[in-house]
């Protein structure tokens, strides 16, 4: 089998001065997602759309405080939400705050 080999291009950018602040808000998000745990917990959050922490639990094989544990951190980065039904509380992907990390303004820091 023949590869492609497509040119990649990467446009010119200068880099903006970034805040302080939206720096410290980035770091909190990249430092959550470096967890297996974590990322695995996204990986379920995203396979069922909405997940109930009690399946989340048993899917993950992991004890509900341990999961509680990962799901406070992966809510205090902004990269999932919250919504309680009852008693129980099920959690989604923040896709917003996801793709933030992918933007324009984060990846022109590395250019």
């Amino acid at each position: 089998m023949k590869s492609l080999s497509i040119p990649l291009q990467i446009k010119s950018c200068h880099p903006p001065k970034l805040s302080p602040e939206f720096l410290r808000t980035v770091e909190k998000k990249f430092k959550a997602l470096a967890d297996e745990k974590r990322l695995e917990i996204l990986n379920e959050i995203t396979r069922c759309g909405s997940v109930c922490v009690c399946d989340l639990s048993e899917t993950i094989q992991m004890q509900q405080s341990k999961l509680s544990y990962h799901l406070k951190i992966l809510l205090e980065a902004d990269l999932i939400k919250k919504e309680t039904k009852g008693t129980w509380n099920y959690y989604r992907l923040h896709h917003e705050a996801l793709s933030e990390l992918l933007s324009e303004q984060l990846c022109c820091i590395f250019r």
